[in-house]
């Protein structure tokens, strides 16, 4: 049994919480499933609003899935939640993927 069934499995269960919805959508993104990844990990933010990993993941789900606008607010989320928890590699981070995709968007326009 795959990591995604038995995680599916348990989801099935009922046990729907952050971690379980994280786990979910990073294995999805893994697999390069962006529209599911994307389902789990925004589901993983309503159990868990100030889950900057989450956010941080949601961003690359995003990306992956061609939809940067809405990548760029999930990383301006996640800073924003990662600056009031005091995570500053995280910070970091996503500021370099938004500076990234700002210079994308310039480009292809």
């Amino acid at each position: 049994m795959s990591l995604i069934s038995t995680l599916e499995s348990m989801l099935d269960r009922g046990e729907d919480n952050a971690l379980l919805r994280f786990a979910l959508g990073s294995e999805y993104l893994k697999q390069r499933e962006y529209a599911i990844a994307v389902d789990h990990l925004r589901a993983a933010i309503e159990h868990q609003p100030t889950y900057a990993a989450a956010l941080k993941l949601l961003g690359k789900a995003l990306t992956g899935a061609g939809d940067v606008v809405d990548a760029i607010d999930a990383y301006d989320q996640g800073i924003e939640v990662a600056e009031k928890q005091g995570d500053k590699q995280a910070v970091r981070e996503m500021r370099v993927l938004v500076r990234r995709l700002r210079k994308q968007i310039s480009e292809e326009t």
